[in-house]
């Protein structure tokens, strides 16, 4: 059996959001007890992440070590037409993910006790975000 389901997302800008809970809501909606739940973000200026989901010293901590190899404003970008933060969110997606494959077990996701799934917006302004979410499985 084959689900499908797009979430949508509203951010407030550059930083990363827990979308565990509505990871878990799309498997529990698809009726799938065990499998593979696919997770793929339809933009290339936003990533998707499993991370630390119980200190966000972690991600503050991406975040500073992303502007340090992606500054926004950099002189060596060309690619500027949408702003100084235009060529750096790409850059920090291609260094990301933009899909991740987690275990479904009993109708439930199987990460770690220490793990969330992110939503990582490398853009400075608010953004609409789609992903998609495929579970495969029975």
């Amino acid at each position: 059996m084959v689900r499908h389901q797009a979430l949508r997302f509203e951010t407030d800008g550059r930083g990363t959001y827990n979308i565990t809970k509505q990871i878990q809501e799309a498997i529990t909606n698809s009726g799938i007890r065990s499998g593979i739940c696919q997770i793929f973000m339809h933009h290339t200026s936003a990533s998707l992440i499993l991370c630390e989901n119980a200190d966000p010293d972690v991600r503050a901590d991406l975040e500073t070590f992303m502007q340090h190899i992606a500054p926004d404003g950099d002189d060596m970008f060309i690619h500027k037409s949408e702003g100084p933060d235009d060529m750096p969110a790409h850059i920090r997606t291609t260094l990301t993910q933009s899909s991740l494959s987690i275990p479904v077990e009993d109708g439930k996701e199987t990460l770690g006790i220490w793990q969330g799934v992110f939503l990582w917006e490398h853009r400075i302004k608010k953004q609409k975000r789609k992903i998609t979410v495929t579970l495969v499985g029975e």
